[in-house]
């Protein structure tokens, strides 16, 4: 699994995926590919794994590397004057407060951070291949994974939804307008914006089944071994392809059962193993010792 575009590294919280996410990316990196480093993880730890400071702009961290810790705040605050902007070509003067107070309660609604992350992503998504190479992305834990890869799938019917609205409503209004203006009223801008969103995320979420793969990390127990399996069956189950397994802070003397059953659930895309450290690989330098997700070059010595 070394040639797809985008790797997403997942798994629970506290595993050490932001960790070897960042490994992979610089692997890729010194492989020749501009890569770009995504974290969409709430925590943020992105920037202390590679000692540099991050924002809401991609940084260079490494010769072809470059990493971003967007800002979901920011980002839904940029959204919802953007929704108001568009509101104002359509909703008269008198109606945009009560638009206003409708959008800044949406912008607190559960659930906009998580979108307007999904936006985010979708924007790097369409940057690759072009601005870049490989997209690696640090991700959320599992839960908060699936739910953001199955995003731009579960939007569509609402966005579809919303643009039948939007349709009864003009075709309703267009009698009237004729009466008045004989000009061409058919051409609405609030309903092409909607129908290019809806195939925005048709795309992306077309993408993502196509052209990325899903690299967990798990740890050498039981409970976390359990959850990775529940993780990849529902991944497998939603059309995602499962890359490079990942088991960290392998001690020297692993159990043996544990251990069968972490190779077992990898044997098809590879498992990569982390043996535990004595210190947490922090920095460009120090990450460079890790392996990288991808599937070993076979020995042409033997």
């Amino acid at each position: 699994m070394t040639g797809a575009a985008v790797t997403f590294v997942g798994g629970k919280g506290g595993v050490g995926k932001t960790t070897l996410a960042a490994a992979h990316a610089l692997a890729l990196a010194d492989r020749g590919q501009r890569t770009l480093l995504v974290s969409v993880d709430p925590a943020h730890s992105l920037g202390d794994v590679l000692q540099a400071r991050l924002g809401d702009r991609p940084r260079r961290v490494a010769d072809r590397l470059w990493a971003v810790e967007p800002d979901a705040g920011a980002t839904v605050r940029r959204r919802v004057a953007r929704i108001a902007d568009d509101a104002r070509t359509v909703v008269p003067d008198e109606v945009m407060p009560a638009v206003r107070r409708h959008l800044r309660h949406a912008a607190a609604a559960p659930g906009m951070a998580e979108s307007a992350l999904n936006d985010r992503l979708v924007d790097y998504l369409e940057q690759v291949p072009g601005t870049w190479d490989r997209l690696v992305v640090d991700s959320a834990p599992t839960g908060h994974l699936l739910r953001m890869l199955a995003l731009p799938t579960l939007l569509t019917p609402w966005i579809q939804g919303l643009a039948h609205q939007r349709e009864r409503a003009v075709a309703a209004d267009r009698p009237a307008a004729a009466l008045f203006d004989a000009a061409d009223r058919t051409a609405d801008p609030m309903l092409e914006k909607l129908h290019a969103r809806r195939r925005r995320l048709e795309a992306a979420a077309a993408r993502l089944r196509s052209d990325a793969v899903v690299c967990l990390v798990t740890l050498p127990r039981e409970a976390v071994v359990a959850e990775t399996r529940r993780a990849a069956r529902a991944l497998e189950a939603e059309g995602f392809t499962l890359g490079v397994g990942a088991v960290n802070q392998v001690p020297a003397r692993p159990a043996p059962a544990t251990m069968e059953r972490i190779r077992a659930l990898f044997a098809a895309p590879g498992l990569v193993e982390v043996p535990l450290l004595a210190e947490e690989p922090l920095g460009p330098e120090a990450l460079r010792t890790l392996p990288p997700l991808l599937v070993p070059e076979p020995d042409r010595g033997r």
